[in-house]
């Protein structure tokens, strides 16, 4: 386990990081995914390749700590949570979004309003899942951006 650590952990760290979470997050999330590798081994059946089985339990681990630590909700998810239940924030939010492109809009209408999953939404424009799923994270840390400087003014 200890070569299958040194080759896959700087994977599943990097993988964690594309879903939100922070770098003490990931790492936190990294090592329990490990952990519940070792004691899964036995379920592995290699009908998948190595590191997407260890992804698959990273996404669930991860999933697994956002639940049991709800303040460190990734900005997309805790802004839904205000816009949808503050008028005036889903307002702003849909303002902002305006400085999109038209696809990345409908990307993060479909992700935010809509919670359809990236495989859903590239079924809905005839996209790949991948490219809906990077579209969306470009969109949102542009959103983020926006929402920094216009804060600090």
């Amino acid at each position: 386990m200890d070569e299958i650590y040194q080759k896959y952990a700087r994977f599943v760290y990097r993988y964690l990081l594309s879903l939100g979470a922070c770098e003490d997050v990931a790492e936190e999330v990294m090592q329990e995914t490990f952990y519940q590798a070792v004691h899964s081994l036995h379920t592995y059946k290699g009908e998948s390749k190595l590191s997407t089985w260890l992804c698959a339990i990273a996404r669930n681990q991860y999933a697994k700590y956002r639940r049991k630590n709800p303040e460190h909700v990734p900005f997309d998810e805790s802004f839904m949570a205000g816009s949808i239940s503050d008028p005036n924030s889903r307002v702003d939010l849909l303002r902002k979004m305006q400085i999109l492109s038209s696809v990345s809009r409908e990307i993060m209408y479909l992700r935010v309003y809509g919670n359809l999953s990236f495989r859903q939404i590239g079924e809905v424009l005839g996209i790949s899942e991948n490219t809906a799923r990077v579209t969306y994270y470009r969109a949102r840390e542009k959103l983020r951006k926006e929402m920094e400087e216009n804060g600090r003014e």
